[in-house]
């Protein structure tokens, strides 16, 4: 009788990994890996970001460019129901309704004008209700942290303010993250993003300087989202 136990087409069999382009066997090498290729993609993007359409399209673009030395599927949406490690947490979207979904989430964000012309206090509020709406759809099989925290920092600058992600620890985000799409509570959300959002310089002010504190930024403190 064939066995019925669901095998995930992402990892190797024999590692237990996810498959990866770096030849990586063990957990502690694909994460030091991860920790520098995309780190120094990211960097990149900077000088080459994808066509800003605030949509599913965007962030495929992003995760792409990201993760291209990593993972054969880069930028692909994930085949496989997901959900976080930790104990009892549900799973996010189903496979079946992610692209529908996304749609919605970007009509949404670009029904907020993608959070142009607000107060602080109001681009703080609307930023925590359409993250955790793109968030919960968490359409890759991995890094939809790292290509979400690209995504929103563009969306941001376009609005006139910065996000400044190094505060904010993984626990803080999962934990944010899961209070907003299991329990319907966007406050831990609004209070991580009240640590991250500064204020924003003039495009003018793009310089050298901007681009190495924006890299700074951008440094993960909790790779393996």
């Amino acid at each position: 009788m064939a066995s019925t136990e669901f095998v995930d087409p992402y990892l190797d069999p024999e590692t237990g990994l996810l498959r990866n382009l770096v030849g990586a066997r063990d957990h502690a090498t694909l994460v030091a890996a991860e920790g520098a290729l995309v780190f120094a993609r990211a960097i990149q993007l900077l000088d080459q970001p994808p066509e800003s359409t605030s949509d599913l399209s965007e962030l495929r673009a992003i995760h792409l460019f990201l993760f291209q030395d990593l993972f054969g599927w880069a930028g692909q949406i994930r085949v496989v129901d997901i959900r976080k490690k930790a104990e009892a947490s549900q799973f996010f979207l189903p496979v079946s309704i992610i692209e529908r979904a996304a749609e919605f989430a970007a009509g949404e964000l670009r029904n907020d004008d993608e959070l142009r012309g607000m107060r602080r206090d109001q681009f703080v509020e609307r930023l925590a209700y359409h993250y955790d709406s793109f968030n919960y759809i968490h359409p890759f099989r991995e890094g939809n942290g790292r290509a979400q925290r690209v995504f929103w920092s563009r969306i941001a600058r376009d609005a006139g303010w910065q996000l400044d992600w190094r505060p904010v620890q993984g626990a803080i985000n999962d934990e944010a993250s899961r209070a907003a799409h299991e329990d319907n509570n966007l406050q831990p959300l609004r209070e991580m993003f009240d640590i991250v959002v500064t204020e924003a310089v003039a495009p003018v002010d793009y310089g050298s300087a901007w681009r190495e504190n924006e890299r700074e930024r951008l440094r993960v403190n909790h790779p393996g989202e």
